[in-house]
């Protein structure tokens, strides 16, 4: 099935309904939530999602898992996607928390497929063995928590996040948002680490990594995006997207 709203076929009996999209560079999809669990997977361009309590950023060639109910909302640059549709009695993967996972070539290639079975298969058929083997491979996913910063629950800090993200630098010093918020160094640290499970040091290079990512994709230069970042040079920079993501800024722009 290929662009068809989801509401048109939500209500057929299967475990799993499979549509391929395509969506303009910059299309926003605000907050939403589907009665099915999501597998949302970018075969091309970047996606970012976000919910109250984190943001992912799925580069291309990954998917992100969704969970039955979950509201998100999810920013598309350049993306045709394939979505898996699950009934919730059915989904292979648990918990609360949305998930960006590795696409192995088999579940890829499954996708790809699985887009093209009419939306009242035969379960006891061919159409029905694929669409159990997709599931399969999506329980087997890697989850990549790399692509993820978490949100804090109290909502002074989550605005300093969420404005953070909206505006990254790396020298955006712990004392600074402690003085905001009117509390010491030290409980700010305290009340960070147990918000977020993260330092944060550790949190606001995660976050910059993850903002640079969605630029880069969107065709910015690597030297425009580090200098922006406050990174001493682009060098300085790419070692450091190079150590948290495994490969460097290059392997993510466009062209």
């Amino acid at each position: 099935m290929r662009n068809i709203p989801l509401d048109s076929v939500d209500a057929i009996a299967r475990a799993v309904l499979a549509i391929g999209t395509d969506y303009p560079a910059g299309t926003m999809l605000h907050t939403h939530s589907h009665r099915r669990a999501q597998f949302l997977y970018g075969a091309t361009g970047v996606m970012e999602v976000g919910t109250d309590d984190g943001a992912w950023v799925v580069p291309p060639q990954r998917g992100v898992w969704i969970p039955a109910g979950k509201p998100h909302r999810v920013r598309m640059l350049g993306v045709s996607t394939r979505s898996l549709y699950i009934e919730p009695r059915d989904v292979p993967r648990k918990g609360d928390q949305c998930e960006v996972l590795n696409v192995s070539p088999l579940l890829r290639q499954l996708l790809m497929e699985a887009i093209e079975v009419p939306p009242e298969y035969d379960r006891q058929g061919r159409d029905g063995v694929l669409m159990r083997l997709v599931l399969h491979e999506v329980a087997r996913a890697e989850a990549l928590p790399l692509l993820h910063v978490p949100l804090p629950r109290d909502p002074a800090l989550a605005g300093l996040c969420v404005e953070f993200l909206r505006q990254p630098g790396i020298h955006v010093a712990p004392s600074t948002w402690a003085a905001q918020l009117n509390v010491s160094e030290r409980t700010f640290n305290r009340r960070f680490g147990l918000e977020t499970g993260m330092a944060f040091g550790k949190w606001r290079q995660r976050a910059c990594v993850l903002v640079a990512l969605s630029r880069l994709a969107a065709g910015e230069p690597v030297t425009v995006v580090a200098l922006d970042m406050g990174y001493d040079s682009p060098g300085a920079f790419s070692t450091m997207f190079r150590k948290t993501l495994g490969r460097p800024p290059s392997h993510f722009t466009m062209g």
